[in-house]
C-alpha cells in the first residue's frame, strides 16, 4: 500500500537554505520510489479549522520506502536545511486498504 508524507510549510525563515534544499530533494525522493503529488496550491477549507499554509504531498510505494527515504544518509545531508530554514509540520500516512 502506498504511504504519503504531508508537509505543511508554515513559514520560510531562511530562503537560502530552502533554495538549496529544493535543488537537492527531488533526486532523493525519486531514489526511494517517491513522487511529488502536490506542492502548494489553492486551499479550500471544507471542514474543521485546520489551515495549512503551503502543503507538500509526496507519495511512496510503501511506508517502508517512505521511512527509508526520511532516514537515509542521502536525505540526511539536506533535511537539516529544511528543518533550519522553515517552520512547519509533517505527518506520514500509511494508507490502509479501503473495505466497503
Amino acid at each position: 500500500m502506498p504511504a504519503y508524507y504531508l508537509f505543511d510549510v508554515r513559514e520560510i525563515t531562511d530562503y537560502d537554505m530552502m533554495n538549496r534544499y529544493r535543488k537537492a530533494v527531488l533526486a532523493t525522493v525519486e531514489q526511494f520510489g517517491g513522487r511529488y503529488l502536490a506542492v502548494g496550491g489553492e486551499i479550500s477549507i471544507i471542514e474543521g479549522d485546520w489551515r495549512p499554509e503551503f502543503p507538500v504531498l509526496i507519495e511512496f510505494p510503501s511506508a517502508k520506502h517512505a521511512r527509508e527515504w526520511y532516514a537515509s544518509p542521502e536525505y540526511a545531508q539536506i533535511k537539516d536545511l529544511r528543518l533550519r530554514g522553515t517552520r512547519g509540520c509533517a505527518i506520514l500516512l500509511d494508507a490502509a486498504p479501503f473495505a466497503a
